[in-house]
């Protein structure tokens, strides 16, 4: 173990990357981190983010809440925990595919993660990820740029770019049904309603789309064919990028 000074790194990340810091007087701890995380998770995907407190995360796990306060020092450090082993490894990359089959399935990994878990979308992003899981997804997604020949920086803004473009789908579709009977009837209802209110001479641009037939993709999941449309049209401008760096 190394042993450092508790000031040059927050507790919780000591604890989460198994660096020994200053051990803090009191009884022997009597759980692990992953115990804190897997209760807050569960009180969150039962009732989202406003559904985790210290005082239910401890009840949740049978101890008092200022049992917690030998884990975490604050609300904003169980976030940290609970981003870590809610999206836990990113997935492995097959090699064989180019850079753009690479950065499609970690984009589709980290979709899937807001999935289960969409409470993430409500944690505020305030300081850079610094958790191991966390780092090893952004290690991974600037690895899927691997033999292009954008720089490290570029790299960096190419991958925050697909991280930004996931986010903002999945924010968009946190809020719905997610059954799929009740997801074709809602987006029934609402095709109906906006036909009814979208007349071709106030709305002209959104009623032309009314009277365009979905194609094949888009019937057979719309969620999905929004998403790998949008997805693809944020990689054609990379790759658009790429080509011009390219000898």
């Amino acid at each position: 173990m190394v042993v450092m000074d508790e000031n040059e790194l927050p507790r919780v990340l000591q604890q989460l990357w198994g660096i020994e810091g200053r051990s803090r007087p009191g009884p022997k701890p009597a759980f692990h981190i992953s115990d804190i995380a897997r209760a807050a998770i569960k009180l969150a995907d039962a009732g989202g983010l406003a559904a985790v407190s210290m005082s239910k995360v401890a009840a949740e796990l049978g101890f008092t809440t200022m049992s917690l306060y030998r884990y975490v020092d604050a609300k904003d450090d169980l976030y940290v925990v609970m981003l870590e082993y809610a999206f836990a490894e990113p997935p492995v990359l097959d090699p064989a595919l180019d850079w753009r089959g690479r950065i499609t399935a970690w984009a589709e990994a980290f979709r899937d993660g807001l999935r289960r878990h969409p409470w993430i979308l409500q944690i505020p992003i305030q300081d850079p990820p610094l958790s191991p899981n966390q780092l090893a997804w952004m290690e991974s997604g600037l690895d899927a740029f691997d033999g292009t020949p954008l720089a490290p920086q570029d790299r960096l803004s190419a991958m925050l770019l697909v991280n930004i473009y996931v986010r903002g789908t999945a924010q968009l579709t946190a809020n719905m049904l997610t059954e799929p009977d009740e997801v074709r009837e809602a987006d029934r209802l609402y095709t109906q309603r906006l036909t009814m209110l979208a007349t071709p001479d106030r709305f002209p641009g959104i009623a032309a789309t009314l009277e365009q037939p979905l194609d094949e993709g888009y019937a057979g999941d719309f969620d999905v064919a929004e998403f790998t449309f949008g997805l693809n049209t944020v990689l054609d401008g990379i790759h658009t990028r790429i080509t011009r760096q390219t000898p």
